[in-house]
């Protein structure tokens, strides 16, 4: 019974609330029932029957609440008016304070829909007001029980309607709080997803251009040299592998960030840093870039100071790093030596100077020029923003730019705090 009616119990609250007007007015009958049954078999109602003016004013009291939504308090000076009018018009017998009921839902609805100081100074002037008018001007005596409880159920009446008005309150900033939290929620989530993009942008953009720009330039020797010497072209074909190898190897790694949860595992290997720097000048040496390395460490904890000269060696001279640092600085180095060798042309020349203080690792690439039959500084790709964008994210700085007047070449430079947070 209880799981049948229920349903039909919600869709008439839901009736009622699409129609106010109408569930006013149904509430302004009922209070107008109770008022009756209340008038007629009441104490002392077999002696003091309600007379047709008692009833009328009455009536009207309770048609009031139809608006009460629309002008609660209009509605309510009406229906106070209206119950001192049935109170003081009788003369003989106890108060007739049926009507105030009318005033009891009246002031309820002004309560609930008023903000609290406001409300109280309502409640209280009505409460006291309609109090004292009846127990000054109603029949006698001025204690009499019906006037003891007209104070009682309006006090109570206004004390609902400001519960009511608090819960309701209470509800709404709880539901503006969840709003906002899942709000904030997806703005992080945004922030976050914006931000695993670029990163793994920056890492496809840095793998494919050092390979597939050493795979063009062997290519190219060997389509030069194919006839003539088919030695030196089958070696550079080889270099080709290998770079391509190396750039498939690199690709999956990056990409196995991508992988959803259940996917096969994603490749275990540790991302490159200077540990592996000297793989990187040796192949750019197999393709005519002359690179120098130079490494220098004076950190007031850690390996002691020292230098070296040797690309193999370099990590060594300058000790553990953090791992956002050393895969920061391999990936600086990988590009600018990406781009001398793209724009410096054949014959270029670079130099790399690795300097490790107690605070940070400063990173620098300068290039002589070459002869300049490379590509044209700036003609397109992200690797200059890129980096950038890793120092930055580390919270150190990298510029480049051309060298200094009356120097031919480029120069790159990276300063990256050893106290980094890591990726990820």
């Amino acid at each position: 019974m209880t799981t049948l009616a229920a349903p039909g119990l919600a869709r008439l609250r839901r009736r009622l609330r699409a129609h106010p007007f109408a569930a006013d007015s149904l509430l302004a009958a009922a209070v107008l029932l109770i008022v009756v049954i209340a008038s007629y078999f009441g104490p002392h109602a077999d002696r003091y029957p309600p007379g047709p003016g008692q009833l009328l004013l009455s009536a009207g009291a309770c048609a009031c609440l139809a608006a009460r939504r629309r002008a609660p308090r209009a509605v309510l000076a009406a229906t106070c008016a209206l119950t001192v009018v049935v109170v003081v018009t009788v003369r003989e017998g106890p108060p007739r304070t049926q009507a105030a009921t009318a005033v009891a839902v009246a002031l309820y609805t002004v309560a609930a829909r008023t903000e609290r100081p406001t409300a109280w100074r309502i409640a209280a002037v009505t409460v006291v007001g309609l109090t004292g008018t009846v127990m000054l001007f109603g029949p006698p005596p001025w204690y009499a029980q019906e006037n003891v409880g007209l104070l009682a159920w309006t006090g109570m009446a206004g004390a609902a309607g400001d519960a009511v008005r608090s819960r309701r309150a209470y509800v709404a900033a709880v539901e503006e709080r969840a709003v906002r939290a899942e709000r904030t929620r997806e703005e992080e989530a945004r922030r976050r997803v914006a931000e695993e993009r670029l990163r793994i942008a920056r890492e496809l953009h840095d793998v494919v251009a050092h390979h597939i720009a050493l795979v063009n330039v062997q290519a190219g020797v060997a389509a030069h040299i194919m006839d003539s010497r088919p030695e030196q072209a089958k070696e550079a074909l080889a270099h080709v592998r290998e770079a391509s190898r190396s750039a498939l190897a690199e690709l999956r790694a990056t990409v196995g960030l991508l992988r959803q949860y259940g996917d096969p595992e994603a490749p275990t290997e540790p991302a490159p840093g200077l540990g592996v720097l000297g793989q990187l000048v040796d192949g750019f040496a197999r393709v005519g870039l002359r690179v120098e390395v130079a490494a220098v460490s004076t950190p007031a904890e850690g390996p002691g100071p020292g230098s070296g000269t040797d690309a193999a060696g370099a990590a060594a001279v300058l000790g553990p790093l953090p791992a956002a640092v050393d895969l920061a600085a391999y990936r600086v180095v990988q590009e600018a030596l990406t781009n001398v060798h793209k724009h410096a042309g054949p014959g270029a020349r670079a130099e790399i100077a690795l300097l490790r203080s107690a605070e940070s690792l400063l990173v620098t690439v300068v290039d002589d020029g070459g002869d300049g039959r490379g590509a044209p500084p700036g003609a397109g790709g992200h690797g200059l923003t890129g980096m950038r964008e890793r120092a930055a994210a580390l919270g150190g700085t990298c510029s480049a730019g051309p060298r200094g007047e009356g120097e031919a070449g480029f120069e790159v430079r990276a300063s990256l705090p050893l106290g980094a947070p890591k990726l990820g």
